[in-house]
């Protein structure tokens, strides 16, 4: 659809109509000039790159172009001709501009300095309109598109998982209650414990950690399923890494075993970074020279190179024979930190590696155990910068070993019921991963604190916007 009265700035950018009437309507980044011309430099969200307006100032009211500043957003009317200066090839010659909004310049807090990142985040409903931003918002749009087209065009089924859930996955962490019960006065048993019996759903229920468990459902069904959505862990943890509400891709699918779960994680990874650098060039490239001189070369990278295939007992050979002095000791039994998953991707093989193979003891009970009786079939992606960026594993598809491997854990049978039937009723091998996408933001992007690639960051004590 095209709004007859609206021409887009990346379109007016990139037409080779020159020299005819358009209107563009978007938000003033800055105003320069003389009494004789002003220089309005409009941005409407659709490209990082502004369009310059030339403005003959004795044409327009004092007035309406007193108020053409920093954040006012404006209609304008004009033609569209070959730039007489530097630094844009196109530009529009005003014939009308139409206020729709002023931003007084002594309060509005964008202005045309430099803001740290931190200023930006307490100001996340005005942030969208930053280059930084607005870069990053495009990315992740494009980003999600890749990833419904990837799976969509390889015959996967999108399955929407619950949100609100009885079950926690896999002792992932804590997770949110969800309750309609008067929490200054509510229902007890008779052993004074809250009866969420009488709650909404008759039981007690909370956030989802992830939708793997009903993904897998789905797949032992339609083959090939993956859930896009948001998942929320309730941790304490105040870190530039880790968010109390973020989205993940889970694919799971039939009759795939761990080698076929590397090789699609592989080739999904990859096709997700071609789409952006095909299709977010200037965003790209803005971000690379802003915050991050080696993003462009390590998204290259990734998408010309195989991955490394390792297991977790080479990965602990090399970490022990590494020579370096970890803050977390490493042994056989230890689980990976994210200062190991770097040092192994970053110094000792220097591209993106996939470890399997992990200790049975350190992982969820639904991963499929090797014969060994120690190992199961867990598979990690590591990436430069990122550490962890994918996490899945072939699942159990044997009942008496699930069962087991429940028991030991000391999970409740009873509220994996419905999970266990389907190892009952015509079970097959099957396998998945999970993607954070803001982990991933954080790759595509260079930026370093996950609370700058998602639009309004819910962490502990910040729930604002």
């Amino acid at each position: 659809m095209k709004i007859k009265s609206r021409t887009k700035v990346k379109e007016a950018l990139t037409t080779g109509k020159l020299d005819r009437e358009i209107t563009v309507k978007g938000w003033v980044r800055t105003r320069r000039g003389n009494k004789n011309i002003a220089f309005i430099a409009l941005n409407d969200g659709s490209t990082i790159n502004n369009i310059q307006i030339v403005a003959d100032v004795p044409d327009f009211p004092e007035d309406l172009l007193r108020q053409v500043t920093t954040g006012a957003s404006i209609a304008v009317t004009g033609v569209l001709a070959p730039s007489q200066g530097k630094g844009q090839n196109v530009e529009i010659r005003a014939q009308s501009i139409e206020l729709y909004g002023a931003a007084d310049p002594l309060i509005y807090p964008l202005q045309k300095k430099g803001h740290s990142l931190e200023f930006l985040r307490e100001i996340a409903h005005l942030r969208p309109r930053t280059n930084t931003f607005g870069a990053i918002l495009r990315l992740r749009h494009a980003m999600s598109y890749a990833i419904h087209k990837y799976f969509n065009d390889n015959g996967f089924y999108y399955l929407h998982t619950p949100i609100i859930t009885g079950s926690d996955a896999e002792g992932a962490g804590e997770m949110f209650r969800v309750t309609t019960l008067d929490m200054t006065n509510p229902p007890k048993t008779p052993d004074g414990k809250i009866d969420f019996g009488k709650d909404f759903f008759g039981r007690e229920t909370n956030l989802t950690v992830s939708g793997q468990l009903e993904g897998e459902l789905g797949a032992l069904a339609l083959s090939e399923v993956y859930t896009f959505g948001p998942t929320f862990r309730a941790e304490n943890s105040n870190t530039p890494r880790h968010l109390a509400e973020f989205w993940m891709i889970e694919p799971e699918m039939a009759f795939y075993d761990i080698t076929d779960n590397m090789d699609l994680a592989e080739d999904f990874l990859k096709y997700i970074v071609v789409y952006v650098l095909e299709h977010c060039e200037d965003d790209l490239e803005f971000l690379n020279n802003m915050y991050d001189k080696e993003l462009l070369q390590r998204l290259n990278q990734v998408i010309s190179t195989d991955f490394v295939r390792t297991t977790y007992t080479e990965a602990i050979d090399i970490l022990n024979s590494s020579g370096v002095k970890f803050e977390f000791p490493t042994h056989w039994g230890s689980d990976l930190q994210s200062e190991h998953e770097r040092y192994i991707v970053e110094k000792h093989y220097k591209k993106p590696v996939m470890i399997t193979d992990y200790p049975k003891k350190i992982k969820a009970f639904y991963m499929k155990q090797n014969d060994d009786g120690k190992t199961v079939r867990a598979l990690d992606v590591l990436f430069p910068r990122i550490g962890e960026i994918v996490g899945g594993s072939q699942r159990e598809e044997d009942l008496q070993k699930l069962e087991n491997r429940i028991s030991e854990l000391n999970i409740p049978r009873e509220e994996l019921w419905w999970y266990l039937d389907t190892r009952r009723f015509g079970t097959a091998p099957h396998a998945g991963f999970g993607l954070g996408f803001e982990r991933m933001m954080l790759f595509i992007t260079g930026m370093s604190n996950i609370r700058d690639v998602i639009p309004f960051p819910r962490s502990p004590n910040n729930a604002a916007f």
